[in-house]
């Protein structure tokens, strides 16, 4: 039985010492080696050996890139107050596990103390308009510094990024209103300028229709002079003895009759009251006949003849 116990002891005591001596490393991760408390080698990705109880693992450092988001209140040049959020992005060199491991204690807080003064500089020598615009500026600025200082010490900045720029909500608000009534007048303005485009087309085209209007009319009345003077000569021609005067009034009454026919025949027609006796027709006549006369009359280049009885 005491034999027994005794293999037990010397198995788990084998199992430990074994235990001891193999440790594996992740992929993307360097493992540090201490030998009594000092620095003895870097173990890399794979199963690595050290010796029992007289050596250890002190740290693991992490070789992938990674990303610190940083986010720093600061006053732009006009005196408001923003937040600025800058994420750094970097990595440890294989080259460099030392350096990473033993000369900075928390790289994200000396990171951060950068990120917070490389800022803090730059913009409050900005407008607050201008920081949106200049963003890239202050991230390549962040960059640079760091790159200079975290460099010594086996970091490699990547890349540096201005992800947000948020400034007091109520100066927010004042902008987002400035903005929209910016807005708002441009709107108005080219509302206007396309009110005016539209009367200046509809007075250019009243003006052209009223210009084809007039031109109509006159094609018509010359139509009308041409075709009466036409007929005037025919009728006087076939007609022996009429005079010109007599035919006009011949013309006239006929047309007379005409009108009276259309306004009769239209379905919205206003009441006209003219005198129908046959009296009345004779005055109607007379009338059309001292018109023609007088205006005859008052051409001394064309004396009229006697007018004769139709």
């Amino acid at each position: 039985m005491g034999v027994l116990i005794v293999l037990g002891v010397i198995v788990v005591i084998l199992l430990v010492v074994v235990f001891s001596l193999v440790f594996t490393v992740e992929q993307q991760t360097a493992a540090v080696l201490e030998r009594f408390g000092k620095f003895r080698r870097v173990a890399w990705p794979g199963l690595n050996i050290k010796i029992p109880f007289i050596d250890r693992v002190a740290g693991r450092v992490n070789l992938r890139v990674q990303q610190l988001d940083v986010k720093v209140e600061t006053k732009t040049l006009d005196n408001v107050f923003v937040h600025v959020v800058v994420s750094v992005q970097y990595v440890v060199t294989r080259e460099q596990v030392y350096d990473a491991f033993y000369r900075l204690d928390q790289p994200a807080t000396q990171i951060t103390a950068y990120v917070f003064d490389t800022v803090r500089a730059r913009v409050p020598r900005i407008a607050l308009d201008d920081v949106f615009e200049h963003k890239d500026e202050i991230a390549d600025a962040v960059r640079e510094e760091l790159a200079d200082v975290m460099a010594t010490f086996g970091y490699v900045i990547v890349k540096a990024l201005v992800t947000d720029i948020e400034p007091d909500p109520r100066v927010k608000e004042s902008m987002n209103e400035i903005n929209a009534a910016r807005r708002l007048r441009e709107a108005a303005a080219e509302r206007g300028e396309a009110d005016k485009i539209l009367k200046v087309k509809a007075a250019e085209a009243e003006a052209e229709s009223k210009a084809l209007q007039g031109k109509g009319i006159a094609d018509q009345r010359r139509a009308i002079i041409d075709g009466l003077r036409e007929s005037v000569g025919q009728f006087a021609a076939d007609i022996p003895g009429t005079t010109p005067e007599s035919i006009m009034q011949l013309v006239l009454m006929t047309q007379h009759y005409d009108t009276l026919k259309e306004v009769g025949a239209s379905a919205h027609t206003n009441a006209v009251f003219i005198p129908y006796t046959p009296g009345g027709m004779s005055d109607l006549a007379a009338q059309m006949r001292d018109a023609l006369l007088g205006a005859t009359a008052a051409n001394p280049a064309n004396p009229a003849p006697p007018a004769r009885p139709l």
